[in-house]
């Protein structure tokens, strides 16, 4: 028996039984319902319990939009918030309600199929795009990665590391020079800047090591600029004076845009306070709510509903989003890029998400959503509402990430664990925000003294990529002896192992919320 691991004292459990110090309880088991995707090709190879069928996943999924051909059966529209989401979409994006509701369901799959293949083919993966005809499309450095893929010379990580050689450099960037991101489609780095710019950008990439061969210089004649300074209806007050719009609610409060307000600013309308706040490099923050304020997991569609936000899955480049904002209501468009910087008048910001939205200010910190996902909070943007615009959107989970919250979702109230594994010998609740992991049993471990088989059941909230990892003391570290790392947020796996401690560890890969664990033991 190796050594005991550091910490908390465990002592010798007794056959078939658990040693935990605190009580657990045990809950019923919540079917949940699976996207059935068609398949084709090899994509990559599983891990240890993954179903072939979840294998085969296709890289290319087809709305056929323009033809007028939905890639899901037609159906009556939806009644509240889903009509007005089809609503929008149809008005912003001139597509009938047919290819709205397929378009909806085509870039959901397609974004899950995205994340998969991220995880999958990590070093070889080139990136991974929705096309205007609606279609999944993926790149990568390997022909041998993913057949019929698009072959690229420098894959998603790469471009991801040559950005951020830019946002090192950001202060000495030439001004106005608007910004940078990462462009899978076309394999490169795009700078964007005004035609006066254009040289000095180039000397900006130069001086910053990254190598011209991967930049694509664009010129443009947008202004980015925060969107704060012109008050809009549905809005929160920041002190006597200015007003934002409300992001999304969280455990405690509500997040928004770090321009809005500093550490300690109060607020009405709901009152509160800031509680962080981070711009520029960021543009985040959150709003701890006094005593009276409830916040629920709802966003105004400015036509006499709400939406109920289920989750904040990432959508991939390419989807369809809309946004809520308190000067010019609820419009919708695609996502042209994601971990896009841009530099605004008091400094650049990086790690955005670059939008073909229309906003304008007052909308700055409201909310973006594709479907029921939330993805954002408004940063700024140039353009308006009545000639279009460019949009950027601070990632709503880099924000719960930052201060450890949560979403509410599901219309209010911090939201109930997940039931599930109802067959297993101890049940334990938790909550993650996106990147987050936690340690379970209650943040230690259990020994095992017999050999035999540890079962594990994760069940996570609705929407969230959620991952499962089985430990075991080896004398001097915790080793990975089992995992469980599908695109989804149940997960359940199987070790048979010997005599031992060992212990489970929770990640929120993406998307956040609580979780029930259950564990068995030999």
């Amino acid at each position: 028996m190796a050594r005991r691991p550091p910490g908390v004292r465990r002592s010798a459990a007794p056959r078939g039984r658990l040693t935990i110090s605190r009580s657990y309880d045990r809950s019923g088991i919540t079917a949940n319902g699976r996207t059935q995707l068609l398949f084709t090709g090899n994509p990559c190879l599983p891990s240890r319990r993954t179903p072939m069928s979840r294998l085969l996943r296709p890289f290319v999924v087809a709305a056929a939009l323009a033809a007028g051909v939905a890639t899901a059966p037609a159906s009556a529209a939806p009644a509240g918030q889903d009509a007005e989401i089809l609503s929008a979409i149809q008005r912003d994006l001139g597509l009938s309600a047919d290819q709205a509701r397929a378009r909806l369901a085509a870039d959901s799959a397609s974004s899950i199929q995205a994340g998969d293949l991220r995880k999958r083919l990590a070093d070889r993966f080139g990136g991974a795009w929705i096309d205007a005809a609606g279609t999944l499309r993926v790149a990568v450095t390997d022909a041998a990665a993913l057949p019929g893929a698009r072959v690229v010379a420098r894959s998603e990580r790469e471009l991801d590391a040559l950005k951020s050689k830019l946002d090192g450099r950001a202060a000495s960037a030439p001004v106005p020079a608007v910004g940078w991101y990462v462009d899978v489609a076309t394999n490169s780095v795009v700078v964007k800047s005004h035609p006066a710019k254009l040289a000095a950008a180039r000397a900006f990439v130069a001086a910053s090591g990254v190598p011209a061969a991967a930049v694509r210089h664009v010129t443009t004649d947008e202004s980015p600029r925060p969107l704060i300074d012109v008050i809009g209806g549905n809005a929160y007050n920041i002190g006597s004076g200015s007003r934002c719009s409300v992001g999304f609610s969280v455990n405690g409060g509500f997040v928004t845009a770090g321009h809005c307000g500093s550490t300690g600013a109060t607020t009405s309308n709901p009152s509160g306070t800031f509680r962080g706040s981070s711009f520029p490099g960021n543009d985040y923050a959150w709003v701890q709510v006094a005593a009276g304020n409830t916040p629920r997991g709802l966003v105004n569609n400015y036509s006499g509903g709400t939406v109920s936000v289920a989750g904040s899955q990432d959508a991939a480049v390419g989807a369809t989003v809309c946004r809520s904002g308190s000067t010019t209501g609820w419009h919708c468009g695609r996502i042209q890029a994601r971990n896009s910087s841009v530099t605004y008048p008091q400094g650049t910001v990086t790690g955005l998400i670059q939008t073909t939205v229309c906003a304008e200010p007052g909308d700055s910190g409201g909310s973006l959503l594709a479907g029921n996902q939330a993805q954002g909070v408004t940063s700024g943007g140039s353009g308006n509402c009545s000639s279009g615009g460019t949009t950027y959107f601070q990632p709503v989970n880099e924000i719960l990430q930052a201060y450890g919250l949560t979403l509410i979702t599901g219309g209010g109230g911090d939201p109930n664990p997940p039931t599930g594994c109802s067959s297993s010998e101890a049940t334990f609740n938790g909550s993650l925000a996106a990147g987050g992991q936690a340690y379970q049993p209650n943040g230690s471990y259990y020994q095992s003294t017999v050999s035999g088989a540890h079962v594990g059941c994760l069940v996570g909230p609705t929407g969230a990529d959620y991952d499962l990892y089985l430990q075991k003391w080896n004398g001097s570290s915790w080793a990975v002896v089992a995992k469980a790392d599908s695109p989804s947020a149940t997960e359940s796996l199987t070790y048979n192992g010997t005599p031992g401690y060992y212990r489970y560890r929770v990640h929120a890969y993406s998307g956040s919320g609580s979780y029930t664990l259950g564990i068995t033991n030999p």
